[in-house]
C-alpha cells in the first residue's frame, strides 16, 4: 500500500490542516531524576536485606567446619556482623555511595575492583547489543510503516513475531553454529578488551551483542512501526505534504518525533532484559563479565560481592532508564505532558 507521503501534494485534498499542538506544560525533570533515587534506595535495602538475612553463616564457611563458636564469633566481630542491622545498613549505604563495597570473604580483595574489573565487558557487549537494537530494529520498523499493508510489512512483522519468541541463549546457540562452526567467520567464544585490539574486540563481542540485541530489536520494531502507521495518518502530516515540505523532512522532523515514544520505552525496559540476559549468554560465550562474578560469589556465598555485583546492576538499570525517560521528555510532547 501507498502512504501518504509517497504520494503527491497535489492528490491530498488541500482543506487539511496541521492539528494544533496542545499547550506546553511544566517538564517533569525533577520527578524523572527523583524517582530512581527513591528506588535506588528501596533497591540497596532489599538488596542489603538479602544477604544480612541469609541463613549462611559467612565466618563460618570462611573457617571451615573445624572452626569453634569462639572462632566464628571472633571473625563475625571482625566482619561486623555482631553489630545491630540498621547500623550495618547505613555504614554499608554510605561507604558504597563512596566507591567502597567492603572485601571478599575469601579472597579479601576489594569488591569494587574485582566489579569494576568486570563491568566493562558487560558495558560494552550490551552498548553493542543495545546499538544493533535501535538500528536493526529502527530501520525495520519504519521500512515496514512506509510499505503499509506490503509484502516489507508483512516480513517485518513475521520475523519480529518470531524472534520475539526465541531467548537470547537459542540465539546464541545458533549464531555460534552458523558464523563458528559452519562458516567460520567468528569466534564461539573468549573476549579482547576494547582498548587493547577495537578490531578483535568487535569480532569476539558482535555474536553475543547479536543475541541480545534481536529481541529487542523486534520490540522496538513492532512498537515503531505500529505508532508510526499512526502518525503518518494524522492531520498535520497531510499539512505538511500540501505545503511542500519533503517526504524525508515529514517523517523524521515530524511524524518519527511523535512515534518514537513507544520505541523509547521498550528501549528502556531493554536495559534490564540485556544484563539478565547476560548470565546465560556469559556462559555460552566464555565472557569474563558481572554475571560470572555474581554466579561465583553466589556459589560461595560471598555476601559483599553478591551485594556488590546486585547494587552495581541496580545502579547501571537505574542510570540507563533515567536517560531514556530524559530523552522521552525532551523529544516528544506526550512525555513531557
Amino acid at each position: 500500500m501507498t502512504t501518504l507521503l509517497s504520494r503527491p501534494p497535489e492528490a491530498i485534498s488541500k482543506s487539511a490542516a496541521p492539528a494544533e499542538r496542545p499547550p506546553r506544560k511544566p517538564r517533569g525533570w525533577i520527578g524523572t531524576v527523583a524517582t530512581p533515587v527513591v528506588v535506588f534506595v528501596f533497591s540497596s535495602m532489599l538488596t542489603f536485606g538479602l544477604g544480612a538475612l541469609s541463613p549462611s553463616n559467612p565466618a563460618a564457611a570462611v573457617l571451615g567446619e573445624t572452626a569453634t563458636p569462639a572462632d566464628i564469633a571472633r571473625m563475625n566481630h571482625e566482619f561486623g556482623l555482631d553489630r545491630p542491622l540498621p547500623v550495618q545498613y547505613l555504614d554499608w549505604l554510605f561507604s558504597a555511595l563512596q566507591g567502597d563495597l567492603g572485601r571478599s570473604y575469601f579472597t579479601t580483595i576489594p569488591v569494587a575492583d574485582s566489579i569494576f574489573a568486570a563491568l566493562p565487558v558487560d558495558l560494552a557487549i550490551a552498548g553493542l547489543a543495545i546499538l544493533l537494537a535501535v538500528l536493526i530494529g529502527g530501520a525495520a520498523g519504519i521500512a515496514a510503516a512506509l510499505r503499509q499493508g506490503g509484502r516489507l510489512d508483512r516480513a517485518v512483522t513475521a520475523v519480529a513475531a518470531a524472534l520475539g519468541t526465541l531467548p537470547p541463549f537459542v540465539v546464541g546457540i545458533g549464531l555460534i553454529v552458523v558464523f563458528s562452526v559452519l562458516l567460520k567467520a567468528l569466534p564461539a567464544g573468549g573476549y579482547v578488551a576494547l582498548d587493547q585490539d577495537p578490531v578483535q574486540w568487535l569480532r569476539f563481542a558482535i555474536l553475543p551483542s547479536l543475541a541480545l540485541s534481536l529481541d529487542i530489536a523486534a520490540s522496538i520494531a513492532r512498537q515503531l512501526r505500529t505508532s508510526l502507521v499512526g502518525q503518518l495518518g494524522e492531520n498535520y502530516v497531510t499539512g505538511a505534504v500540501v505545503r511542500g515540505l519533503g517526504a524525508r523532512r515529514v517523517l523524521f522532523r515530524h511524524a518519527l518525533r511523535n512515534a518514537i515514544g513507544p520505541a523509547l520505552t521498550v528501549l528502556g525496559i531493554g536495559v534490564p532484559m540485556v544484563l539478565g540476559g547476560a548470565v546465560v549468554t556469559e556462559k555460552i560465550f566464555n565472557l569474563p563479565g558481572l554475571a560470572q562474578l555474581a554466579l561465583q560469589a553466589s556459589g560461595q556465598h560471598d555476601i559483599p560481592l553478591i551485594q556488590g555485583t546486585l547494587l552495581v546492576t541496580v545502579t547501571v538499570v537505574l542510570g540507563c532508564n533515567t536517560l531514556v525517560n530524559l530523552a522521552l521528555l525532551r523529544l516528544t510532547p506526550q512525555g513531557r505532558r
